[in-house]
């Protein structure tokens, strides 16, 4: 395994994470852009692993996608234990949604029936 980590290896990783994360959030390049604070055609760059990106640009994504930084660097492909790290991303991702509507819901004097 180590003889295979070079620079666009992780690269290769950082974007791929990155666009299913996205994906994950249902957001586009251009919004992820606009909520990180970065351009969007350097997203774009990111995704077609044209560019790789900071500590302070991962921060950024980690803080706009609401994601732990390690979830950039998940492998590609994983053992059966390994798929967890997306189950577990997908289960956040889906209670983050929801706890998010609901929210929104009661915010707007809407109050659940019983």
């Amino acid at each position: 395994m180590k003889n295979k980590i070079t620079e666009n290896y992780v690269r290769g990783l950082v974007s791929k994470n990155l666009r299913r994360l996205r994906s994950v959030h249902n957001i586009s390049q251009l919004n992820l852009a606009i909520n990180a604070g970065l351009a969007h055609n350097f997203i774009n760059d990111i995704e077609n692993c044209k560019k790789g990106i900071s500590v302070k640009t991962l921060a950024k994504l980690s803080v706009a996608l609401d994601a732990e930084p390690y979830q950039f660097f998940l492998p590609e492909t994983m053992s059966d234990n390994s798929m967890m790290h997306y189950v577990n991303d997908f289960n956040d991702s889906l209670q983050k949604m929801v706890k998010d509507l609901t929210q929104n819901y009661i915010a707007q004097g809407n109050k659940p029936k019983n």
